[in-house]
């Protein structure tokens, strides 16, 4: 074990950059995602993007990121494998971080959203399978989160359908949509404050101490979806509404549409905060959890099947998101709110509401799924919902292509970097 704590502080080090690194990509590349459709429909810029990221990613990774952490840090691996030789850890998890960060930049740079997710899972299983054996890596849990890469955007595009279907059942397809708009506003904000509350209460709290009885949780998840209501009420009614040009019948009708979109882009605020908490929940993971590996290992010269993730490590994550976002999430942002299928404050509230829903349960149960996938099958749900015809396959066709090449990319680097590594300190 002596290399190990020789080289103490140079690994703890190297965790830390190559950490900061792939967490930027994150930022340029899933969180520009996440918030593309707030920015792309017009509802928020990409500043106060960036302002609601900061806030709610770290909210979202410390409150309730700690079960996804644990399976990225150990539920791909073979504890029993590394046990002779743990340093083997050390340098995989480092090569891990490594190639998923290389792997976003280029992809970032072309604007492809590809899955933070997918990369570090296929780094992780390259280097342990390659570098290690194929008897290293846990086939079982590498299963069934492929599986979740496959249900997740469907559950999401589902959801996002029936969530737009609803606006334009309630809302735009009634006489006075205006008025429908007002009226059932603030219900869809309850429904996002309860869940995602209800949910944190449920398995994020207790990671920092919190404990709450079943009949608690549900008060503590109402009060909060009321107060987020309350909110939206009361913004709702401060919205400047357009007024028609002429009293003609379509002029009127065309005016209501308009300040139904305004309440909408106001609405979406929340909805852009519930989709930076839940993508904290669930894609920090995809860099804390290989850093988390690295300094437990380093510490106790073992790779445990337990270990606590430090706070500092939390924050490494968060600070390389938001900086990933301001400096190259535009790229993404484009693709993803302009190019799919034109997206107004109803269709983006509706793939943000149905995309949020669906990573915040799968960080509920601990399992890595792409919110990439997630979002791009909700902004499909929606543009389904309008008709095929509204969607650009082109880019979809590119943007299925750069999905594909993105697991064995972060395998293939993982493992040309794994065993430079390897040669640099063994």
């Amino acid at each position: 074990m002596d290399f190990i704590f020789e080289g103490m502080n140079l690994y703890i080090l190297l965790a830390a950059v190559f950490g900061l690194f792939m967490a930027w990509g994150i930022g340029a590349n899933d969180v520009a995602n996440a918030m593309a459709t707030s920015v792309g429909s017009k509802a928020i810029t990409i500043k106060q993007a960036l302002i609601i990221a900061a806030i709610f990613e770290f909210a979202g990774a410390y409150l309730a990121g700690a079960e996804v952490t644990e399976t990225i840090r150990k539920g791909l691996v073979q504890p029993e494998a590394f046990a002779a030789h743990p340093d083997l850890v050390v340098w995989g998890m480092l090569a891990s971080l490594l190639a998923a960060g290389v792997w976003l930049l280029v992809a970032t740079q072309q604007g492809w959203p590809v899955s933070t997710t997918h990369t570090i899972v296929g780094a992780i299983v390259g280097f342990a399978a390659v570098g290690v054996g194929t008897h290293a890596v846990d086939w079982g849990n590498v299963a069934s989160i492929a599986m979740s890469w496959v249900f997740s955007p469907l559950l999401a595009g589902i959801m996002a359908f029936a969530v737009f279907m609803s606006i334009q059942k309630l809302i735009i397809d009634t006489p006075n949509p205006l008025e429908n708009a007002r009226r059932f506003g603030p219900l869809y904000l309850f429904l996002v404050g309860f869940i995602l509350s209800l949910l944190t209460l449920k398995k994020g709290l207790k990671y920092v101490g919190v404990h709450f009885s079943n009949e608690a949780e549900l008060a503590v998840a109402l009060g909060m979806g009321m107060i987020v209501a309350l909110i939206g009420y009361l913004l709702i009614n401060r919205v400047k509404l357009k007024t028609a040009d002429t009293n003609s019948t379509t002029a009127r009708r065309g005016s209501q549409y308009a300040n139904v979109e305004r309440i909408f882009a106001v609405m979406m605020i929340f909805t852009a905060s519930a989709m930076a908490f839940a993508h904290g929940s669930n894609d920090v993971a995809n860099a804390v959890g290989p850093m988390a590996a690295v300094l437990s290992v380093v510490q106790s010269g073992a790779v445990e099947a337990k270990a606590a993730v430090p706070s500092w490590i939390l924050l490494v994550g968060a600070i390389g998101i938001v900086i990933g976002l301001a400096t190259l999430g535009y790229k993404v942002i484009a693709t993803v709110g302009t190019e799919i299928t034109e997206l107004t404050p109803t269709r983006g509230f509706s793939a943000e509401f149905g995309t949020a829903l669906t990573v915040v349960m799968a960080s509920y149960t601990g399992i890595p799924i792409s919110t990439t996938h997630t979002l791009v099958g909700a902004v499909l749900g929606v543009g389904i919902a309008r008709g095929i015809a509204a969607i650009d396959l082109r880019v979809m066709g590119g943007i299925l292509l750069s999905w594909m090449v993105t697991l064995p990319m972060g395998a293939i680097l993982s493992i040309l970097f794994f065993f430079m590594l390897k040669g640099m300190f063994s």
